[in-house]
């Protein structure tokens, strides 16, 4: 892979061994509006496992009878990922993902004050409820990782007690979870740190992080920094409220800027973004990280001076990514960006020709408040 950001990120450079657990067919599909199939989620599950995901959570199966039947899908479809379920601290989340042979699991509870006083549960009958939930789980043969709910606005001595009491009754592995995006990349490095220390070396921290504050991308590099082994994510950054953090985006920062090489398939993720879009209806902004329409399309006349030199213009080479660079028209056109552009389509143009059309070209775009496309770049050239 080819990076282009020079040297001012080396003294930050650190090493860590870093896994995606990705959620975009339960936490994104609660993305408002978004429905998918049983049918759609194992495609999508085929995707993920196809982009490098080593662990895919298949869905909350107590929710419906499709969520139920997506699971048994893709529990059968023979990926190379692990299939993980998710399920509440509550006896029958647990029994259902018995019943369909899930493996492994999330079990989640809310541990912040804000949280057990909306559901009117005291701090002792939630232990209990971690307690049972769990053992049970661990007893049935399920790897359990507890989730602590809001973890991040939990009163530290309460959020302590419940993951080493997690940890007692069988958790193999534990999450801090910012559920409302609510805290910066060093408070969720500092949580990251100390729950390591008190599940101790043996039980894997993962970080599960939502974009509130535009800050998730920057908090899970701060998790990985701090020693989680996973990292909690979707496709597209898809979630409720500002969406949750995106995976492709943290494995681009991971290996352009600090080294870190990860399984996820950065040149794969462009399509499958695609196709997540056309299925869950929604559509991405053009200058999206990663995935944009506009990442390697230029229109200002200045950079269109430099475009043979992607170094110049570029963080990182398009094919990283698998996407095509090239030159657009329009109001910010340049007469380079015209000499390009005639090159492209095979015009034939002496200078005065490519002045004349220069001034055309941004005539239009101003006028039309877009671009000028190829059809209509012939069509001035010709007239």
């Amino acid at each position: 892979m080819t990076f282009w950001t020079g040297q001012l990120n080396e003294p930050y450079a650190f090493e860590a061994n870093v896994g995606f657990y990705d959620t975009t067919l339960r936490d994104g599909e609660q993305t408002v509006g978004v429905v998918f199939s049983p049918e759609d989620k194992l495609e999508l599950a085929r995707g993920l496992d196809e982009l490098g995901i080593e662990r895919i959570e298949a869905g909350f199966p107590r929710v419906s009878a499709d969520d139920r039947r997506a699971v048994e899908l893709i529990l059968a479809a023979g990926l190379d990922a692990e299939i993980w379920g998710f399920s509440r601290a509550v006896d029958a989340d647990v029994k259902a993902l018995v019943e369909l042979g899930v493996g492994a699991s999330v079990i989640e509870s809310p541990i912040s004050r804000l949280k057990l006083e909306a559901l009117g549960v005291d701090r002792e009958a939630m232990l209990e409820r971690i307690v049972y939930a769990v053992s049970f789980a661990v007893e049935q043969g399920i790897t359990v990782a507890f989730f602590g709910v809001d973890g991040t606005r939990a009163d530290p001595d309460y959020f302590e007690t419940v993951y080493k009491t997690a940890v007692e009754a069988g958790a193999q592995e534990v999450v801090v979870v910012d559920t409302i995006g609510i805290a910066t990349p060093e408070a969720v490095g500092d949580l990251v740190g100390r729950t390591r220390e008190w599940v101790g070396p043996d039980i894997p921290v993962h970080f599960h992080g939502h974009n509130d504050f535009g800050l998730a991308t920057g908090s899970a590099l701060a998790a990985a920094r701090e020693g989680a082994r996973w990292i909690h994510g979707t496709v597209n950054g898809m979630g409720e409220r500002a969406g949750n953090a995106n995976l492709p985006e943290i494995a681009l920062a991971l290996r352009g800027l600090y080294g870190i090489e990860t399984n996820l398939r950065l040149d794969r993720v462009r399509a499958f973004s695609g196709r997540l879009r056309e299925l869950s209806g929604y559509a991405l902004e053009p200058y999206k990280p990663l995935v944009g329409d506009n990442l390697f399309r230029r229109e200002s006349g200045a950079v269109a001076s430099q475009f043979h030199d992607p170094p110049a213009i570029e963080p990182y080479a398009s094919e990283v990514v698998a996407a095509e660079r090239g030159i657009v028209l329009g109001k910010k056109s340049g007469i380079d960006s015209i000499r390009l552009k005639a090159e492209e389509l095979g015009l034939d143009l002496d200078g005065e020709a490519e002045r004349n059309l220069l001034a055309r070209v941004k005539e239009l775009g101003a006028r039309k408040r877009g671009l000028v496309s190829d059809e209509e770049f012939r069509e001035l050239a010709r007239g």
